[in-house]
Formats: structure tokens, C-alpha cells, sequence
């Protein structure tokens, strides 16, 4: 019986209750307003309930008194041992061993799936995240908006959502004039241009420019400068998604600046250009001074913002706008942005826009900031010199121990890695004792073939130890979790749980064994924990994969 189907009975004894107290009083009740909660003291039960406190009130009576004939009632419910009374009207539930032990094969045969729910059902969602300027690699910074960013996608996608990964490609604007002059320069072996960019990585991105464009001194100045730039954009940009697709981070959508700047089909304004007349249309635009503004102050943005300048240049809010209308009009109703700790600006700015433009800016748009992440003991990067390579972390900590670490922990809050203790592989590391957790079940359930046992009977009214409990109930709480873990973006919920699980199956593994001793016959209290086992690695795997860390079988 799983969390559902508890809050599923205690909706069918208290409709009843509420309306013989008072009429209508239960009619418009559902199971979703009698959610179950585990103790925090296992000793007072499996599940605990308010309902009979949330009710109380409005049906006159007292809440302890109510709480008890929900109890009588209840527990007279199938695959429920005992229903006890708490405090002022807590009500603790404690399943049968037949009840609670059954989950342990249907996570079995719903492997993968284990844990996907419908909470984000018809939510269909844009995510643009890292969205790095294509100008050079990237930085620590980055490599945490990736792993969030990575996370929080997976979470809402098992929880229902119709999503897609974004990266917005900033290929427009003054920074590519200064990276093309920048590689020109490298080829030429000329210095740096004074606002250019230095670093190794230009020298690199230069040899392979000159190697694919033999010819390019021998073109004119300007075409010179366009063929550096665009070449060079082109290799630099392949670098930065290989760099991400080794960090196990995939995009569905690539999308670059320069289609919204770029004029329409048989002379159809731009997309910039035409995000004014739509945001016109609205009727938050005015004009000031030969300018052209948007009224965002209207959606509690500290000022209004320019989208046209005097002079005919469009702004970058423009292009903010732009974008933000193409995704609507490519069928996103949700807007999910993660930026980086320096664009806490940005958050009115768009949730105004998000409004100037019609839509609900506290439901059509969600800004999330990641904040400042550091590791003791990194190095610079050798080929950008200013900056900690996503690359160069990588292959010094590894692709698990960065992404779960960096998933472990809010995204508001600042964070600072060790990597004396990411590198250990001792129960110290997190990653490292959540997979040994993992890799522990496998080497169970070789130990188990070899020894004859195998998951041939279930009977799960002989998982009746409080080891096997305790396990029962963290992996009733999996699908539940996810569905909170997405709800909120959070998914440092999803590592603590995992560590939980894990410490809860060493405790068990210590305990309870699944192959008999030396001659012992091979008995269904084997066959049935086999089960509990192949079920436990069956979660902490589906766990890790919604963090894009690996789940080794073998450590």
C-alpha cells in the first residue's frame, strides 16, 4: 500500500464521518487534501495523518475525538495493521507486513520507471540554462548551472512535463567583433587587440582556422575579420558541447542569437523587429524622445526599458523580447530561465516583459539564480588563464563526483567543494557511499545466483523486520519525492534522499541476509529479500540517473 492509496482510504472513511456531523461537509473533499506524512519516529508507525485536525473545525468537533473514529474506521481498511491516536488528533498508521512488503516487487517489475509520476501533466516547458557565450570555454560557473540546470530537467520530464533543454547561443553583438579580431590577430601572430581576448585557447582556435582556411590573409581586411570570426565561432561552439555532452549534459535545442536579429522570408521584418510591434500591440509600448520603450514598470520592474534607441539600434532588451515571443509562439507556455548569480537584475526585468507581453508573470515565467560555487585547490586553466575550465574539473574530480556534488546543495545557496573528499572513495564521499550503496545490491544478487537464490517466490508478509520496515517505507516515498523534488526544482531533495536510502540498506544488509550460512537451506525469507534487495538498487539507480550520475555495478 503505497502513500496514494493510504491517503485514497482515509478519503473514504472520513467523507462519511464529515457528513453525518455535518451535511456537504465532504463533498468536495479529494484524497490530494489527505496526503500522509512518514514519523520522524519510526516507533509511532509506518505513515502518520493531520486530516482529522484539518477538519476539525469546520465540521464542530472536537479534534482528538474525530481523530479516533477515523481510526476505528480505518483501521478496519485491508493491508493495515493497527491505526493509533497521537497528541491532539494525530493519527498513526501502521501497514501489515504483506501490505508494505509487496512494494518491493512492483519497483522490481517497474524498474526504470519506478518513480515517474504525472504531477507536471500538460506542462509543457522551455528550460535555457548555461547559455555561454560562444567567445571561449566554460567556467566553474557554468559547470553548476549545467548539473542544475541538467537535474531539474530529468526531475520534471519523470514527473509528466513536455520539456526541452535550451542553450541561447549569444552570437550577436560587439563580443563576436572582439573574438573575431582577437583570432585574426592570433593568426597573424599580432598582439591581442587591447579589448580583444587572450589566452591560449585563441592561439588553438587560430592554428585550426588557418588549417581549414589556408587562403584567409590573402582575403580582403573585412572578409578577413568575418571568415576569423565565424570559423573560429564555429570551433569554439563544438568545443563547448563536447565539453557538455562528456559532462553527461544534453541539449534539445541550440538556438542562436543571430535568427533573431536576421531579416524574415521576402523581406518580413526580424524577429527583434517585430517584438516591437507585438509588444505594441499589448499596449505597453510608448515613445519618448525619437526612442521607443517598454512600460515594464507597469509589472513591478524598477524602470522602464528602452527597446529601440534614438538612433534606430535595438537594445539587448529588444533581443530579451524577441526570444521570450518565439518561445511562446513555439508552444511553450512555461518559461524557465537559470542564470547566473550576476543576473539577479535580470529577474524583474523578465518577469515585466513576461507581462508587457500578456502573459502571467507569476505563472507564465520562473527566473532561477544559481549562485557562486568554488573548489578548494583549483587551478586556473592553463589554455583561458583566467577562469576554472569546466574540462579541467572534470577530469580532476570526475563527471559523478562534480554533478552530484554540485546537485547536492540549493541552487541560492553559495557553495564550496572539497575535492580532498570528492576524490576519496570511503563512505565520506557522498557519491561514493550512495553508489557503493548501488553497486553493494548487485554484488548481492551475484552472491545470491551463486548460492541458488533466486527471485523464483515472493512473499512479502516475511519482510517483518524493522531493518526491512524502515527500507520499505524510504522506497515508498521515491515516487513522491520526485514529484516535490520537480515541483520545487530542487534537486539536492534527491541526493539526501538517496544518502538516506543508502545508510537505511546497510543498516538492513548488516541484519538480514539474503544467502543462508554455510549449509543452510535456501528458504522464501531468501527468495523474498532478493526481492527487497534488487528493488533497493532498482531506486538508487533510478535516483542517480535523475541526477545524470553513473550507478557502476561493480566498485
Amino acid at each position: 500500500m503505497d502513500p496514494e492509496a493510504l491517503s485514497a482510504a482515509l478519503l473514504a472513511v472520513i467523507v462519511p464521518l464529515a457528513e453525518a456531523r455535518r451535511p456537504g461537509a465532504g463533498g468536495a473533499l479529494t484524497a490530494a487534501d489527505f496526503p500522509v506524512e512518514r514519523p520522524k519516529n519510526r516507533d509511532h508507525g509506518d505513515w502518520a495523518s493531520n486530516a482529522a485536525l484539518k477538519l476539525s473545525k469546520a465540521i464542530g468537533v472536537n479534534p482528538r475525538e474525530f481523530a479516533a473514529e477515523v481510526a476505528d474506521a480505518l483501521a478496519q481498511t485491508e493491508g493495515i495493521a493497527s491505526v493509533e491516536v497521537a497528541g491532539p488528533g494525530f493519527i498513526n498508521i501502521r501497514l501489515d507486513a504483506a501490505a508494505a512488503g509487496a512494494l518491493a516487487k512492483t519497483i522490481v517489475e517497474a524498474g526504470a520507471t519506478f518513480g515517474a509520476n504525472r504531477s507536471q501533466d500538460g506542462n509543457t516547458i522551455n528550460l535555457e540554462f548555461v547559455s555561454a557565450n560562444p567567445t571561449g570555454p566554460m567556467h566553474i560557473g557554468h559547470t553548476r548551472w549545467a548539473a542544475l540546470g541538467d537535474a531539474i530537467a530529468r526531475l520534471l520530464l519523470a514527473s509528466g512535463a513536455t520539456l526541452v533543454r535550451e542553450f541561447y547561443i549569444n552570437d550577436a553583438g560587439a563580443q563576436m567583433e572582439r573574438f573575431g579580431r582577437s583570432v585574426l590577430a592570433a593568426i597573424k601572430g599580432e598582439p591581442t587587440p587591447e579589448d580583444g581576448y587572450p589566452g591560449a585557447y585563441i592561439d588553438e582556435l587560430a592554428a585550426r582556422v588557418k588549417a581549414a582556411e589556408p587562403a584567409i590573409l590573402d582575403l580582403p581586411d573585412e572578409e578577413q575579420v568575418i571568415v576569423a570570426r565565424d570559423r573560429g565561432y564555429e570551433f569554439q561552439l563544438g568545443d563547448l558541447q563536447a565539453s557538455l555532452e562528456k559532462f553527461n549534459v544534453h541539449f534539445d535545442v541550440w538556438f542562436s542569437e543571430r535568427t533573431l536579429h536576421a531579416a524574415g522570408a521576402d523581406g518580413a521584418p526580424s524577429l527583434v523587429e517585430a517584438a516591437v510591434d507585438r509588444l505594441r500591440e499589448q499596449g505597453h509600448v510608448f515613445d519618448d524622445e525619437g526612442a521607443v520603450w517598454v512600460r515594464t514598470t507597469d509589472f513591478g520592474d524598477d524602470k522602464d526599458r528602452v527597446i529601440r534607441r534614438s538612433n534606430g539600434e535595438y537594445t539587448y532588451f529588444a533581443a530579451d523580447a524577441a526570444y521570450y515571443l518565439n518561445k511562446g509562439d513555439r508552444g511553450f507556455a512555461h518559461k524557465i530561465y537559470l542564470l547566473g548569480a550576476d543576473h539577479h537584475g535580470y529577474v524583474h526585468r523578465l518577469k515585466a516583459l513576461a507581462g508587457a507581453a500578456g502573459d502571467d508573470p507569476e505563472k507564465d515565467i520562473e527566473v532561477l539564480i544559481g549562485q557562486l560555487v568554488s573548489v578548494n585547490g583549483a587551478r586556473l586553466s592553463k589554455r583561458a588563464g583566467n577562469i576554472i575550465e569546466l574540462d579541467d574539473l572534470r577530469e580532476w574530480l570526475g563527471t559523478d563526483a562534480l554533478r552530484y556534488s554540485l546537485a547536492r546543495y540549493p541552487a541560492d545557496s553559495p557553495l564550496t567543494l572539497d575535492p580532498e573528499i570528492l576524490r576519496k572513495r570511503t563512505n565520506d564521499n557522498p557519491v561514493f557511499y550512495v553508489q557503493y550503496a548501488h553497486a553493494r545490491t548487485h554484488n548481492v544478487a551475484r552472491n545470491a545466483a551463486d548460492s541458488g537464490v533466486a527471485r523464483d517466490a515472493f512473499v512479502p508478509e516475511l519482510l517483518d523486520h524493522e531493518t526491512e520496515s524502515a527500507l520499505l517505507g524510504a522506497l515508498q516515498e521515491f515516487p513522491r519525492l520526485v514529484a516535490f523534488a520537480a515541483e520545487l526544482r530542487e534537486p539536492h531533495r534527491v541526493a539526501r534522499y538517496l544518502e538516506e536510502l543508502a545508510s537505511l540498506y546497510h543498516r538492513w544488509y548488516d541484519t538480514c541476509r539474503v544467502t543462508p550460512l554455510g549449509d543452510e537451506a535456501v528458504t522464501d525469507v531468501h527468495r523474498t529479500r532478493l526481492w527487497l534487495n534488487d528493488a533497493t538498487g532498482q531506486v538508487l539507480r533510478n535516483g542517480l540517473d535523475l541526477l545524470g550520475v553513473s550507478a557502476p555495478e561493480r566498485m
